[in-house]
């Protein structure tokens, strides 16, 4: 059974990642939160799994590098240079980074570059996702991957992002991406790809109705990621999709 190092286990997806443990054959040794120090237990487990807080991550990556311990990342809205010093431990240790670890958003995920590489620009790209009212960054993490996705397989760069609309913004340009977040109740996580062009359009879409499914595909990142050499994998690498 894999011993984990849970650190933000007072949050909600902590707390959700505990209640799904015994049923995904791991063992979480260790909780840990604000004000309590993972290097008193890193030692007694195989791997460690993060849900915490942006400023906590990197210095945590730093802990896990010194100690050869493995890395699941699920926490979001990182700096650029928050990422570029986690990013310098994965020379170290295995470290497993996504924005969402639900097996239906990767295939989503997928299904988006098989999208993005068929459908040319006369198709206009927007991206809307929507979350629970307690959010604190935006957009999310999963609508962040799947911007990325859409850039690359675009040509683009960050300029030819759009967040909201307002005002007289006259015709939409061509190489545009329109991104949108939208904020309110108890939305668990939803996500929608459009693909807009003269008489047709194509939607993916996907609609997180419980919390569980992260905590499981964070669960299984986390036995998978045991023993595999040093490099950042996504949720593609543990799920095969590559």
């Amino acid at each position: 059974m894999t011993k984990i190092l849970l650190n933000g286990c007072k949050g909600r997806m902590g707390q959700t990642i505990i209640s799904c443990a015994k049923d995904c054959d791991v063992e979480i040794v260790a909780q840990c939160d604000a004000g309590d120090q993972p290097a008193n237990f890193i030692d007694s487990c195989d791997a460690v799994i993060d849900f915490s807080f942006r400023d906590v991550t990197a210095p945590l990556a730093k802990l896990c590098a010194k100690h050869n311990k493995p890395l699941v990342i699920g926490t979001t809205g990182h700096s650029d240079a928050q990422r570029a010093e986690i990013l310098e431990c994965a020379k170290d240790i295995p470290i497993v980074w996504a924005g969402n670890y639900s097996v239906g958003v990767n295939l989503l995920n997928y299904l988006t570059s098989i999208a993005a590489g068929i459908l040319d620009n006369s198709y206009d790209v927007e991206v809307v996702e929507m979350h629970h009212k307690h959010k604190k960054d935006a957009p999310s993490g999963t609508a962040e991957k799947l911007i990325n996705i859409l850039l690359e397989k675009r040509g683009l760069n960050k300029d030819a992002l759009q967040f909201g609309r307002v005002g007289q913004t006259g015709e939409r340009p061509v190489d545009q991406i329109g991104v949108h977040s939208l904020r309110g109740g108890s939305v668990v996580g939803d996500h929608t790809v459009i693909f807009a062009a003269d008489g047709e359009r194509v939607e993916l879409t996907h609609k997180a109705e419980d919390r569980k499914i992260f905590a499981r595909g964070a669960l299984g990142a986390s036995k998978w990621v045991v023993g595999k050499p040093p490099a950042l994998y996504g949720m593609e690498d543990v799920l095969g999709l590559k």
